[in-house]
């Protein structure tokens, strides 16, 4: 199998405000041109693009492709199921939604302390394992956000569990608060093949600073800057497949230009990350992902991750003449959207977010930056 995987929760959509508007035909030709190129693994869940990416597979993926052409995965999150019926009404209706007949891999969606409690109590391990056996699920395993004492404690006490999704990425290698070094030590530990998931971290490794820029086209003038990341994961010892998280046909000719016959980075390519991870944590202020968590059931219906990128692009282009692009950004999303300040702190965004952020600390920050200025 190829390292590259089509993470189907960023899909091309027909409405920008509406993250279950999937451009089904759009997507289609996308698949098309994955698949063509030899590539094989797609990854869904149960809430990603409003609920609506498993669905969508059914009719761009599943419904087109004899069912050895594909790798499918998809995931549970304890968030969305408060007893064992209801865990089994989730499995049910994705069997329902995507048509597949059974999952190639099947994951217990964003393990955390707090979760892992949750999945045990509803018995998660075992009922997983009875899936493999009943043959609906071929390999069982999870996502992972939290510590490297948390993963090892997980993996120590379910060594049952077949591989580990982790979000790594240059940016975060070395951070303290996602650990993907750690976590990555741990699973090697272990023994668990590792699938990668947020390589571009929500596409800020996508739209790096001009001078980050500039650093890698002067090494590769025909590579794109998300190369850089990409190559970067897929070039870990152990590591089974990289997670792009792909919108639209050109970032998807791209990923696929430079990982159908995938080189790793060499120690020059290598300096040149440590260089450009010193430069951007200087450009960021607020590390959203823009995995979208946090949007659905917000009761004040806030663009969350929107106003944050806002609000980044903001701070990184003060004293350049943008700032009124970014208020202008703002107030069109306030019309449709709840705006920052209407944050109730409820918490049930901090609750959810893989990433652990204070999210309505930052809110408040977007409402101090854009609405005194409105």
């Amino acid at each position: 199998m190829k390292k590259l995987g089509f993470g189907l929760m960023r899909l091309p959509l027909t409405n920008g405000s509406d993250g279950g508007s999937i451009d089904i035909e759009e997507t289609k030709k996308m698949v098309d041109a994955f698949i063509e190129r030899g590539f094989t693994y797609f990854d869904t869940a149960w809430m990603y693009c409003n609920f609506k990416s498993e669905d969508a597979a059914k009719k761009f993926l599943v419904e087109r492709y004899p069912r050895d052409a594909y790798t499918l995965a998809t995931k549970l999150h304890c968030e969305f199921f408060k007893s064992e019926e209801e865990r089994d009404k989730v499995f049910e209706e994705q069997l329902r939604k995507t048509g597949a007949g059974f999952f190639d891999y099947y994951l217990l969606h964003d393990m955390s302390s707090s979760h892992y409690e949750a999945y045990k109590k509803f018995d998660c391990f075992n009922w997983l394992a009875e899936k493999k056996k009943q043959g609906l699920v071929r390999h069982m395993g999870f996502s992972f956000h939290d510590s490297a004492q948390v993963l090892d404690r997980v993996l120590t006490e379910h060594p049952e569990m077949e591989f580990v999704q982790l979000q790594i990425n240059y940016l975060d290698w070395e951070s303290e608060n996602v650990q993907s070094k750690k976590c990555y030590e741990v699973a090697r530990k272990h023994g668990k093949p590792i699938i990668v998931m947020e390589p571009v971290k929500g596409g800020t490794l996508a739209q790096v600073p001009e001078s980050v820029e500039i650093l890698f086209k002067g090494i590769h003038s025909d590579m794109s800057v998300p190369s850089w990341a990409i190559r970067f994961a897929a070039g870990l010892e152990g590591v089974m497949v990289v997670l792009s998280g792909m919108s639209s046909m050109e970032q998807m000719l791209d990923n696929t230009s430079y990982m159908t016959d995938f080189v790793p980075l060499d120690e020059d390519e290598k300096k040149a990350v440590a260089q450009a991870v010193d430069i951007i944590n200087g450009n960021i202020e607020i590390p959203c992902t823009g995995c979208a968590y946090c949007v659905e059931g917000c009761p004040a219906n806030i663009p969350i991750p929107r106003y944050f990128s806002i609000y980044n692009t903001e701070k990184r282009e003060t004293g350049n003449g943008n700032r009124e692009l970014q208020l202008s950004g703002y107030n069109e999303l306030a019309k449709e959207f709840g705006r920052a300040s209407e944050c109730i702190e409820c918490l049930q965004c901090e609750n959810i977010c893989p990433q652990h952020l204070p999210v309505t600390s930052h809110l408040r920050s977007v409402s101090e930056l854009f609405e005194k200025r409105a």
